[in-house]
This record gives C-alpha cells, sequence and structure tokens, in this order.
C-alpha cells in the first residue's frame, strides 16, 4: 500500500517539474496585505494574471497572525500580474506588489 501512494505522488511530483522550470519561475513579493486574507485568497488573486505555483502570507511564529506580506511563484504572467496588481485595493488595504529581490546577508 505504501509504494502504491509512494509511486502514485512521485510521479505526479515528476509531472510537476517536467512542466515548470524553476529558471524560469518570477518570485513576487507582495506586502500591506490586510490581516484577513489567506494564503487561498491570495493564490485567487494572482491565478488570474497566470500559473500560480505557490503563494505564501508571511506569518508570526508565535501567534501565528499574518505579518501583513506574502510571497507568489509565478510560472507564467508574473510581469503582467505585478504591472495589474501594484497599487491595487483589496479588502481596503492599497497592496504593494514588485518582483522580489534576494534577502542582504549583512
Amino acid at each position: 500500500k505504501l509504494s502504491k501512494y509512494f509511486f502514485t505522488n512521485f510521479s505526479i511530483f515528476n509531472v510537476r517539474l517536467h512542466f515548470l522550470n524553476k529558471d524560469k519561475l518570477m518570485n513576487i513579493y507582495v506586502g500591506n496585505i490586510s490581516w484577513g486574507l489567506t494564503d487561498q485568497d491570495l493564490e485567487n488573486l494572482f491565478a488570474e494574471h497566470g500559473n500560480v505555483v505557490p503563494a505564501k502570507i508571511i506569518t508570526d511564529k508565535m501567534t501565528n497572525r499574518s505579518r501583513g506580506f506574502g510571497f507568489v511563484e509565478m510560472s507564467d504572467g508574473g510581469e503582467a500580474a505585478i504591472e495589474a496588481l501594484n497599487e491595487t485595493e483589496v479588502d481596503g488595504r492599497s497592496l504593494v506588489v514588485n518582483e522580489s529581490r534576494p534577502r542582504d546577508k549583512s
């Protein structure tokens, strides 16, 4: 039973890797997110503009409450999503949307 589960999920994983070239993924920063927005809401918002791989709102480790920003990875449509959604009002807040930059290591 375990081997059937493993091979089924492994096959799905391989298919996903085949269609999504990691080099072409765009990581997008989304700031000024309202406290009530969920990961799924964020994914739905960006899915109108292209293929969303994951969407994740960052939460505080102690309280599990949103920190007001998140990240969306898109395999296509990233530039269009940034242009369309930057400064768009969602749940009474004006989103800040741009391509994420690597963290400063200092």
